[in-house]
């Protein structure tokens, strides 16, 4: 939802898929990953160091959720 409302702001909600491709398809560039960034830690309690920002972790919706919750089960 938070990816629709900020930077797909009118897309059809169908056209963003847990996999659709975030950065190669354009949706996610350097300052709106930085919103992302900061949205997660904020959302979920979550603290994101750089390296957990590399393209894998943050290339589709599907990888996002693994590190979000990666990151939660290590605080537990």
């Amino acid at each position: 939802q938070f990816i629709l409302e900020n930077f797909l702001p009118g897309e059809d909600p169908k056209n963003l898929t847990d996999e659709t491709e975030l950065k190669e398809s354009g949706i996610l560039d350097s300052l709106s990953t930085l919103k992302l960034v900061t949205y997660l830690e904020q959302a979920f309690g979550v603290e994101l160091e750089a390296s957990d920002l590399g393209a894998a972790n943050l290339a589709t919706i599907t990888s996002i959720e693994r590190l979000v919750t990666s990151k939660k089960a290590a605080q537990s």
